[in-house]
């Protein structure tokens, strides 16, 4: 039952993928990185391993805090953060902008719901395949879901920030069905 269930979420990271060409597929293991981080406008280190203790990890990244679409996706991860935390999962956004610009977004769009980590020499962003190839100062708009044990269960990218939350919600609901004591 386990490994049909495990089949069962690997054809939905597949189907849900919205990339061919990314660097991380299902399947892969997830970069580990430590990143400046604020929650709520309170700075501090948010370190993936930690994060991973505590079970899955939604990893979205996003072009610029303040704009049109990453303002829409932030209210709807924000929506959704107490149906992530019951399932046991955390979110965290990724973008190049700087930590005192985040410190704002974090509160304001992110609703002190979840956190989102400063990337601006893109580290991160380029470890996990997410730069804008049109504009390579910014990431591309990508969503992964990160099991426990550091394996990619789902990759997303797509400008249009209306199906990050559907997707990521359903990997991270598939795992933790195929996950239950």
């Amino acid at each position: 039952m386990k490994s049909f269930l495990l089949c069962g979420l690997y054809l939905a990271g597949v189907l849900a993928s919205g990339s061919a060409s990314a660097a991380l597929q299902v399947g892969a293991k997830a970069p580990d990185f430590a990143a400046q981080a604020s929650l709520g406008g309170k700075e501090f280190t948010f370190s993936l391993a930690d994060a991973l203790k505590k079970g899955p990890v939604v990893l979205y990244f996003y072009p610029a805090a303040f704009t049109s679409g990453c303002t829409q996706e932030a209210h709807d991860f924000a929506e959704a953060s107490d149906q992530y935390a019951a399932l046991g999962a955390m979110v965290i956004g990724v973008s190049a902008d700087k930590i005192d610009k985040l410190d704002k977004f974090s509160v304001s769009e992110c609703r002190s719901k979840f956190a989102v980590a400063a990337d601006p020499d893109q580290k991160v962003i380029k470890a996990y395949d997410a730069v804008l190839q049109k504009k390579p100062e910014y990431a591309d708009r990508t969503s992964y879901v990160i099991a426990p044990d550091g394996t990619v269960l789902m990759t997303y990218t797509n400008l249009d920030p209306s199906e990050h939350v559907a997707r990521t919600m359903a990997a991270v609901k598939t795992w933790r069905a195929a996950h239950k004591q």
